[in-house]
Protein backbone atom coordinates (compact mmCIF):
# COMPACT_ATOMS: atom_id res chain seq x y z
CA UNK A 1 0.00 0.00 0.00
CA UNK A 2 1.43 3.48 -1.03
CA UNK A 3 2.17 5.68 1.67
CA UNK A 4 1.89 9.44 0.94
CA UNK A 5 2.42 10.59 5.07
CA UNK A 6 4.00 14.23 4.96
CA UNK A 7 7.41 12.48 6.15
CA UNK A 8 9.14 10.97 4.66
CA UNK A 9 7.27 10.35 1.05
CA UNK A 10 11.38 9.27 -0.36
CA UNK A 11 13.33 7.20 2.12
CA UNK A 12 16.73 6.54 2.15
CA UNK A 13 18.73 4.67 4.80
CA UNK A 14 22.41 3.87 4.61
CA UNK A 15 22.52 3.40 0.83
CA UNK A 16 25.88 2.06 -0.77
CA UNK A 17 26.71 1.56 -4.03
CA UNK A 18 30.09 -0.05 -5.19
CA UNK A 19 31.47 -0.78 -8.27
CA UNK A 20 34.62 -3.52 -7.72
CA UNK A 21 36.84 -1.37 -5.38
CA UNK A 22 35.48 1.86 -6.46
CA UNK A 23 33.15 3.18 -4.27
CA UNK A 24 30.59 5.56 -5.96
CA UNK A 25 27.85 6.64 -2.71
CA UNK A 26 28.81 5.25 0.86
CA UNK A 27 25.86 5.01 3.75
CA UNK A 28 23.53 8.19 2.39
CA UNK A 29 20.96 8.64 4.00
CA UNK A 30 17.66 10.83 3.95
CA UNK A 31 14.15 11.42 3.64
CA UNK A 32 12.08 13.90 1.51
CA UNK A 33 8.20 14.64 2.15
CA UNK A 34 5.04 15.28 0.49
CA UNK A 35 5.40 18.13 -1.85
CA UNK A 36 9.01 19.10 -0.77
CA UNK A 37 11.48 20.50 -3.67
CA UNK A 38 14.95 19.13 -2.67
CA UNK A 39 18.10 19.63 -4.23
CA UNK A 40 21.15 17.47 -4.87
CA UNK A 41 24.52 19.24 -5.24
CA UNK A 42 27.88 18.19 -5.55
CA UNK A 43 30.77 17.81 -7.61
CA UNK A 44 31.55 15.89 -11.01
CA UNK A 45 31.84 11.87 -9.57
CA UNK A 46 30.27 12.69 -6.32
CA UNK A 47 27.51 10.21 -6.60
CA UNK A 48 24.39 12.56 -7.06
CA UNK A 49 23.83 10.46 -10.47
CA UNK A 50 24.36 7.01 -8.86
CA UNK A 51 21.91 7.91 -5.95
CA UNK A 52 19.20 9.40 -8.48
CA UNK A 53 19.58 6.29 -10.77
CA UNK A 54 19.03 3.61 -7.64
CA UNK A 55 15.94 5.75 -6.95
CA UNK A 56 14.53 5.64 -10.22
CA UNK A 57 14.82 1.77 -9.75
CA UNK A 58 17.30 2.12 -12.83
CA UNK A 59 20.14 -0.13 -11.04
CA UNK A 60 20.61 -1.54 -7.67
CA UNK A 61 22.19 -0.60 -4.21
CA UNK A 62 25.35 -2.66 -3.19
CA UNK A 63 23.40 -2.49 0.39
CA UNK A 64 21.38 -0.08 2.55
CA UNK A 65 17.36 0.75 1.94
CA UNK A 66 15.39 3.44 -0.20
CA UNK A 67 11.51 3.25 -0.19
CA UNK A 68 8.98 5.50 -2.37
CA UNK A 69 5.86 6.19 -1.42
CA UNK A 70 6.24 3.73 1.65
CA UNK A 71 6.90 0.71 -1.41
CA UNK A 72 11.08 -0.76 -1.63
CA UNK A 73 12.29 0.68 -4.89
CA UNK A 74 13.63 -3.10 -5.97
CA UNK A 75 11.25 -5.33 -4.06
CA UNK A 76 8.69 -3.41 -5.64
CA UNK A 77 9.94 -2.10 -8.71
CA UNK A 78 7.14 -1.76 -11.42
CA UNK A 79 4.58 -0.34 -8.58
CA UNK A 80 7.51 2.58 -8.26
CA UNK A 81 8.26 3.17 -11.72
CA UNK A 82 4.59 4.09 -12.13
CA UNK A 83 4.17 6.58 -10.09
CA UNK A 84 7.95 7.64 -10.45
CA UNK A 85 8.81 10.49 -13.23
CA UNK A 86 12.39 10.17 -14.27
CA UNK A 87 14.96 12.45 -15.63
CA UNK A 88 18.30 11.16 -16.47
CA UNK A 89 21.39 13.19 -16.90
CA UNK A 90 20.97 12.27 -20.52
CA UNK A 91 17.61 11.15 -21.72
CA UNK A 92 17.26 7.62 -24.06
CA UNK A 93 15.02 9.74 -26.57
CA UNK A 94 14.15 8.11 -29.79
CA UNK A 95 15.96 10.31 -32.13
CA UNK A 96 13.46 9.65 -35.39
CA UNK A 97 10.34 9.53 -33.94
CA UNK A 98 8.18 12.66 -33.30
CA UNK A 99 8.00 14.34 -30.28
CA UNK A 100 4.30 13.43 -30.12
CA UNK A 101 4.46 10.12 -31.01
CA UNK A 102 7.41 9.70 -28.41
CA UNK A 103 5.54 11.22 -25.87
CA UNK A 104 2.14 9.19 -26.95
CA UNK A 105 4.52 5.90 -26.17
CA UNK A 106 6.01 6.80 -23.16
CA UNK A 107 2.57 7.26 -21.70
CA UNK A 108 2.00 4.11 -23.01
CA UNK A 109 4.68 2.48 -21.36
CA UNK A 110 4.34 4.14 -18.05
CA UNK A 111 0.46 3.35 -17.93
CA UNK A 112 -1.00 6.96 -18.66
CA UNK A 113 -4.70 6.74 -19.35
CA UNK A 114 -5.69 7.88 -22.51
CA UNK A 115 -1.71 8.66 -23.30
CA UNK A 116 -2.07 10.53 -26.82
CA UNK A 117 -4.32 12.97 -25.06
CA UNK A 118 -1.83 12.50 -21.66
CA UNK A 119 1.23 13.64 -24.63
CA UNK A 120 -1.18 16.63 -25.76
CA UNK A 121 -0.85 17.70 -22.71
CA UNK A 122 1.73 17.56 -21.19
CA UNK A 123 3.49 19.05 -24.99
CA UNK A 124 1.33 22.19 -24.16
CA UNK A 125 2.56 22.12 -20.32
CA UNK A 126 5.96 22.18 -21.40
CA UNK A 127 6.37 24.12 -24.20
CA UNK A 128 6.63 21.47 -26.96
CA UNK A 129 3.05 22.11 -28.92
CA UNK A 130 5.13 24.06 -31.79
CA UNK A 131 7.18 21.41 -32.44
CA UNK A 132 4.99 18.59 -31.45
CA UNK A 133 5.24 16.72 -34.99
CA UNK A 134 9.47 17.36 -35.94
CA UNK A 135 11.26 14.55 -35.58
CA UNK A 136 13.14 14.61 -32.43
CA UNK A 137 16.82 13.77 -34.29
CA UNK A 138 16.00 17.44 -35.82
CA UNK A 139 15.30 19.53 -32.63
CA UNK A 140 18.07 21.52 -30.64
CA UNK A 141 19.63 20.43 -27.22
CA UNK A 142 17.29 22.70 -25.65
CA UNK A 143 14.15 21.49 -27.17
CA UNK A 144 15.70 17.79 -26.36
CA UNK A 145 15.91 18.42 -22.89
CA UNK A 146 12.27 19.69 -23.06
CA UNK A 147 11.45 16.33 -24.73
CA UNK A 148 13.10 14.49 -21.31
CA UNK A 149 11.31 16.36 -18.88
CA UNK A 150 8.04 15.82 -21.13
CA UNK A 151 8.44 12.43 -20.68
CA UNK A 152 8.73 12.38 -16.76
CA UNK A 153 5.87 13.95 -16.92
CA UNK A 154 3.62 11.92 -19.12
CA UNK A 155 1.64 9.72 -16.45
CA UNK A 156 1.34 12.54 -13.98
CA UNK A 157 3.75 11.02 -11.20
CA UNK A 158 3.70 11.88 -7.49
CA UNK A 159 7.62 12.12 -7.71
CA UNK A 160 9.99 13.43 -10.15
CA UNK A 161 13.60 12.57 -10.29
CA UNK A 162 15.40 14.84 -12.10
CA UNK A 163 18.99 14.66 -13.16
CA UNK A 164 19.83 18.00 -14.40
CA UNK A 165 17.11 19.21 -15.82
CA UNK A 166 17.99 22.63 -16.56
CA UNK A 167 21.40 21.65 -18.86
CA UNK A 168 20.96 22.99 -22.46
CA UNK A 169 18.61 25.43 -21.33
CA UNK A 170 18.90 28.92 -22.49
CA UNK A 171 18.10 31.79 -19.38
CA UNK A 172 14.36 32.31 -20.24
CA UNK A 173 13.88 28.40 -20.45
CA UNK A 174 15.39 27.40 -17.45
CA UNK A 175 13.26 30.40 -15.72
CA UNK A 176 9.91 28.46 -17.04
CA UNK A 177 11.27 25.12 -16.19
CA UNK A 178 12.11 26.94 -12.64
CA UNK A 179 8.41 27.45 -11.98
CA UNK A 180 6.74 24.40 -13.65
CA UNK A 181 8.81 22.47 -10.97
CA UNK A 182 7.24 24.77 -8.01
CA UNK A 183 3.81 24.73 -9.77
CA UNK A 184 4.10 20.67 -9.07
CA UNK A 185 5.08 20.65 -5.87
CA UNK A 186 2.65 23.36 -5.08
CA UNK A 187 0.18 20.16 -5.88
CA UNK A 188 1.78 17.56 -3.35
CA UNK A 189 4.55 16.76 -6.36
CA UNK A 190 7.40 15.35 -4.87
CA UNK A 191 10.81 16.39 -5.86
CA UNK A 192 14.09 15.84 -5.50
CA UNK A 193 16.53 17.41 -8.47
CA UNK A 194 20.37 17.56 -9.26
CA UNK A 195 22.24 20.36 -10.54
CA UNK A 196 25.16 22.36 -10.77
CA UNK A 197 23.59 25.83 -10.83
CA UNK A 198 23.69 27.01 -7.09
CA UNK A 199 21.01 29.82 -8.20
CA UNK A 200 18.01 27.23 -9.57
CA UNK A 201 18.38 25.75 -6.02
CA UNK A 202 18.19 29.44 -4.52
CA UNK A 203 15.21 29.83 -6.62
CA UNK A 204 13.33 26.75 -6.53
CA UNK A 205 14.39 24.34 -3.50
CA UNK A 206 12.82 24.24 0.70
CA UNK A 207 15.99 22.17 1.03
CA UNK A 208 19.29 20.99 -0.11
CA UNK A 209 21.64 17.67 0.62
CA UNK A 210 25.22 18.45 -0.43
CA UNK A 211 26.99 15.37 -1.64
CA UNK A 212 31.26 14.67 -1.56
CA UNK A 213 32.96 11.76 -2.28
CA UNK A 214 30.23 9.38 -1.94
CA UNK A 215 28.81 11.23 1.29
CA UNK A 216 26.17 13.41 2.37
CA UNK A 217 28.48 16.29 4.03
CA UNK A 218 25.65 18.45 4.60
CA UNK A 219 22.05 19.15 4.06
CA UNK A 220 19.22 21.13 5.41
CA UNK A 221 17.25 24.39 5.05
CA UNK A 222 18.30 26.80 3.03
CA UNK A 223 17.61 29.40 5.34
CA UNK A 224 19.32 27.71 7.79
CA UNK A 225 22.86 26.58 5.80
CA UNK A 226 22.45 29.97 4.15
CA UNK A 227 26.66 31.43 4.30
CA UNK A 228 27.26 35.16 2.62
CA UNK A 229 29.25 36.51 -0.50
CA UNK A 230 30.75 39.66 0.26
CA UNK A 231 32.17 42.25 -2.25
CA UNK A 232 34.86 44.57 -1.22
CA UNK A 233 36.59 47.31 -3.35
CA UNK A 234 39.28 49.22 -2.11
CA UNK A 235 41.92 51.85 -3.66
CA UNK A 236 45.03 49.99 -3.04
CA UNK A 237 44.93 46.00 -3.79
CA UNK A 238 47.79 44.02 -2.85
CA UNK A 239 48.74 40.67 -1.82
CA UNK A 240 49.00 41.55 2.15
CA UNK A 241 45.57 42.45 2.07
CA UNK A 242 44.45 39.21 0.42
CA UNK A 243 46.16 37.20 3.32
CA UNK A 244 44.37 39.39 5.84
CA UNK A 245 41.17 38.82 4.68
CA UNK A 246 41.82 34.86 4.42
CA UNK A 247 42.84 34.69 8.41
CA UNK A 248 39.40 37.19 8.99
CA UNK A 249 36.98 34.00 10.92
CA UNK A 250 34.80 32.11 9.01
CA UNK A 251 36.03 33.02 5.44
CA UNK A 252 36.42 30.10 3.24
CA UNK A 253 37.30 31.44 0.00
CA UNK A 254 38.72 34.46 -1.75
CA UNK A 255 38.66 35.53 -5.16
CA UNK A 256 41.06 38.53 -6.47
CA UNK A 257 39.09 40.12 -9.47
CA UNK A 258 40.29 43.06 -11.48
CA UNK A 259 40.86 47.17 -10.60
CA UNK A 260 40.67 46.12 -6.74
CA UNK A 261 37.88 44.10 -6.37
CA UNK A 262 37.46 40.92 -4.36
CA UNK A 263 34.46 38.35 -3.88
CA UNK A 264 34.28 36.61 -0.59
CA UNK A 265 32.37 33.83 0.92
CA UNK A 266 32.31 32.93 4.23
CA UNK A 267 30.28 30.62 6.63
CA UNK A 268 28.36 34.19 8.26
CA UNK A 269 27.82 37.58 8.02
CA UNK A 270 31.31 38.85 8.32
CA UNK A 271 31.14 42.34 6.59
CA UNK A 272 32.73 44.67 9.96
CA UNK A 273 35.39 42.41 10.13
CA UNK A 274 35.89 42.59 6.38
CA UNK A 275 35.76 46.44 6.63
CA UNK A 276 38.40 46.30 9.77
CA UNK A 277 40.95 44.38 7.60
CA UNK A 278 40.57 46.66 4.55
CA UNK A 279 40.37 50.32 5.77
CA UNK A 280 44.34 50.59 5.61
CA UNK A 281 44.05 49.63 1.65
CA UNK A 282 41.26 52.30 1.01
CA UNK A 283 37.78 50.94 1.63
CA UNK A 284 35.40 52.03 -1.34
CA UNK A 285 32.69 49.79 -1.30
CA UNK A 286 31.46 46.93 0.96
CA UNK A 287 28.45 45.05 -0.02
CA UNK A 288 27.01 41.46 0.24
CA UNK A 289 24.03 38.82 0.84
CA UNK A 290 23.34 35.51 1.98
CA UNK A 291 23.47 32.50 -0.54
CA UNK A 292 24.50 29.07 -1.11
CA UNK A 293 27.86 29.23 -2.35
CA UNK A 294 29.66 29.74 0.78
CA UNK A 295 28.41 26.45 1.80
CA UNK A 296 28.94 24.47 -0.92
CA UNK A 297 32.84 25.62 -1.26
CA UNK A 298 32.88 24.69 2.46
CA UNK A 299 31.23 21.47 1.87
CA UNK A 300 33.33 20.64 -0.91
CA UNK A 301 36.75 21.82 0.22
CA UNK A 302 39.92 19.96 -1.35
CA UNK A 303 37.95 18.95 -4.53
Amino acid sequence: MVDWGDSGVIQVEQLTKTYGTTTAIRDVSFQIGRGEIVGFLGPNGAGKSTTMRILAGAIGATSGEATIGGLDVVGKAREVKAMVGYLPEFPPLYADMTVRSYLTYAGQLKGAERPAQAADRILSRVGLSQVAHRLIDHLSLGFRQRVGIAQALVHSPKVLILDEPSRGLDPAQRVEIRALVKELAAGDVTVILSTHVLSEVEAICDRVLIIHEGQIVTKGRLDDLAGTQVSLTVAHPSDDLVNRLHKVEGVVAVQDREDGRYIISARSDIRPEVARAAIDAGLLELSGGMNLEAVYLEATAGT
